[in-house]
């Protein structure tokens, strides 16, 4: 039986020295700052500077706490992060010393697995009376088009498209600039688009898009009525998206309010990390779980660097409002005084109790690296001499730490007008070679030889490409109707297990096939291996069906467009620089998030016209940022999160015309200027 009150912790010096054995190098030890907050365990915010070892210090705090598990009422502990990346890292480094903490009653997950588990498949199994198949917005988004694709046009649900039509038309047209085919074309993409957010709000009976806009509110119109019968075919198919998965659990804490409390008594202790990655709809989520207003039994920490928000946009409130108690980590082990002193001038949040305190001992002054048209070429060059001239006299405290070069905005799409313009620079424009790096493949593509050539290709074994080839055998149960005995779509887990136990020899031969054709693929033998399975699939899924595959011919046979055979290199090779054995990375700020770096070549990009030269020209000049312009805000927190990778060295790229226009008068004892011949 749970008990209504908290747990209660003493953390101990004893307990901080347990920590230090497990998490840091043989001889070191937590400074005051991190101990304090390793003490502390009632509600309170962390924020930390970059570098400055929050994420070490939240582990020290947990495996102190399991070490007091289980706890004496039943109840657990619970960790949100918002990345499977950030919950892997913390799984990484200690769950072999904290079993307890990985098993029940504690829950360390991501924040979608926590929605997800305790709130959106509890009250969708509770109201549809059916288990729940998938959370999972491209499935959603899939299947909502294809059935509005069938009411689109009939008169008893008063044709939903001329609305849409409505709705899109003078943006298309605008768009279009004359081109009437365009338009056309462009008016179908926007009505699809909006058509993919569509839910039906279950609290208020309407119709909401993406946005949250209200679109139908007469439940006794006949556009209402369409969209909502197929909003509920989805549904019941088992199928909901990640956002929709939010209001469900809305709908949970609604209709059960009791709820809140049963999480509470649960969970007496949770810590979200990376909370300044979080969606509004997230963080509103846990703290009407977990903060109750103040009224809450729950020790709830967030901990984070609101400066480092550039997954949210500056548009909306801020997200993350401070509670009343803020711990604050200043001291910076990853930034040398030279580099903290800079950045701490491109923070958006900068109260009189920020700072940031440089404790790497390093003292290699931040350099610009002025350009001209004519010379840009010769950055990468010039950055790549820099930086070995300073590993071969001994000046870098990290040398072992990646160097990268990054920028903000990458390349430029369709818009060759701007491409043109020597005055507006991107990534592409430094580095011709330049290829946006494509997201975490998708588990479900429209044919089977997507599967073979759209992988994980930063995965250095064969594990992704064998998970594609059994997520497109899936792909084709679930498209010839092929389920478990007790009705559910088929996993990869349950897909071999089955195979195993009815033929042992085909078990066997599948594993091998799996193992040849990833070799097939990581050679660039992608057509032969496609032409393998097509071959194989009918003999493989005879265990499942006397039926001969019918309904899945099109997604086996369907070709795409041909990639080259070399494709491998080209994508391993693109995005990097190379130069007498030194290898530099040429990426984007989102993509070096959370990372440390030896040296860092930050490129200034174009963003709505301007340069963060022009718009930030006050923080190069020496002052701290304090502007309410939204892209003034955007621009500088890109900056700080770009500014704060590397330890040793970090190179900022500004144009000569830029440079003189807006720089002229910036402090030479601060930074080192060289001009790119």
């Amino acid at each position: 039986m749970l008990l209504n009150m908290p747990q209660e912790i003493n953390i101990t010096d004893d307990d901080i020295r347990y920590a230090e054995k497990i998490l840091l190098p043989i001889g070191k030890e937590f400074d005051e700052e991190r101990k304090a907050f390793i003490r502390n365990v009632i509600t309170i915010d962390l924020q930390a500077v970059p570098g400055s070892g929050k994420t070490t210090a939240l582990l020290a705090k947990l495996v102190i706490i399991e070490r007091k598990l289980p706890f004496p009422d039943g109840s657990g502990v619970l960790v949100i992060s918002h990345t499977n990346t950030a919950v892997d890292e913390i799984k990484e480094k200690i769950q072999k010393h904290c079993p307890k903490l990985f098993s029940y009653p504690n829950f360390v997950g991501t924040i979608q697995s926590f929605v997800d588990e305790y709130l959106a498949i509890p009250i969708y199994n509770l109201d549809f009376k059916k288990k729940l198949n998938w959370i999972d917005t491209e499935r959603y988004q899939k299947e909502l088009v294809k059935l509005f694709n069938i009411i689109a046009w009939k008169q008893e649900y008063g044709q939903p498209t001329k609305w849409f039509y409505q709705r899109h038309i003078n943006k298309a047209t605008a768009e279009a600039k004359g081109n009437n085919n365009l338009k056309t074309e462009l008016c179908k993409k926007h009505i699809e688009n909006e058509v993919r957010g569509l839910f039906y709000d279950f609290m208020t009976d309407q119709i909401k898009n993406s946005s949250n806009d209200i679109l139908l509110k007469d439940n006794t119109n006949k556009k209402f009525i369409g969209i909502k019968e197929i909003i509920f075919e989805v549904l019941k198919k088992g199928i909901m998206s990640y956002d929709y998965a939010y209001h469900f659990g809305e709908l949970y804490l609604h209709k059960k309010p009791l709820i809140k409390e049963i999480l509470q008594k649960r969970f007496p202790f949770v810590f979200v990390d990376e909370m300044q990655d979080m969606d509004a709809h997230q963080c509103n989520l846990l703290e009407k779980v977990f903060h109750d207003g103040g009224n809450s039994i729950s020790i709830m920490q967030r901990i984070g660097d609101k400066n480092q928000a550039i997954y949210t946009s500056v548009k909306v409130t801020d997200v993350w409002t401070d509670r009343a108690d803020v711990l604050r980590l200043s001291g910076s082990q990853r930034l040398s005084k030279p580099i903290a002193d800079v950045v701490k001038r491109f923070a958006l949040y900068n109260d009189a109790n920020f700072d940031i305190v440089g404790l790497n001992e390093c003292v290699i002054k931040p350099h610009i690296l002025i350009f001209e048209n004519a010379t840009i070429s010769n950055l990468l060059p010039r950055f790549a001499q820099i930086v070995k001239t300073y590993k071969e006299n001994g000046s870098f405290t990290n040398p072992d730490k990646s160097v990268k070069v990054v920028c903000w905005n990458t390349d430029w799409k369709d818009d060759d007008a701007s491409r043109k313009d020597a005055a507006k620079l991107r990534l592409e424009d430094y580095h011709n070679g330049f290829k946006k790096e494509k997201g975490k493949p998708k588990e479900d593509y429209d044919c089977l030889k997507s599967y073979l050539l759209f992988y994980d290709k930063n995965k250095k074994t064969l594990e992704p490409l064998r998970k594609n080839i059994l997520n497109a055998f899936l792909k084709i149960l679930r498209l010839e109707n092929i389920n478990t005995l007790d009705g559910r779509p088929y996993t990869k887990k349950k897909l071999i297990d089955f195979i195993k136990e009815n033929d042992f020899q085909k078990y066997d031969e599948l594993n091998l096939n799996l193992y040849n054709w990833s070799i097939g693929i990581i050679k660039g033998n992608a057509n032969e291996v496609w032409s393998e399975i097509k071959e194989y699939a009918p003999n493989l899924f005879a265990i499942f069906s006397e039926n001969e595959l019918s309904e899945s011919l099109a997604f086996v046979s369907n070709d795409v467009a041909e990639i080259p055979a070399n494709n491998m290199e080209v994508i391993a090779t693109t995005n990097h620089y190379k130069e007498d054995g030194l290898e530099i990375e040429i990426t984007s700020v989102h993509a070096v998030k959370g990372q440390t770096h030896c040296a860092t070549l930050y490129l200034e990009s174009c963003y709505q016209g301007k340069h963060e030269s022009e718009r930030l020209s006050t923080q190069f000049l020496g002052n701290s940022f304090n502007d309410t312009k939204v892209h003034h805000k955007s621009s500088v927190k890109i900056a700080y999160v770009g500014f704060s990778r590397p330890t040793d060295l970090l190179c900022i790229a500004i144009h000569k015309d830029r440079f003189d226009r807006c720089l002229q008068d910036i402090n030479k004892e601060e930074w080192e200027i060289i001009n790119i011949s």
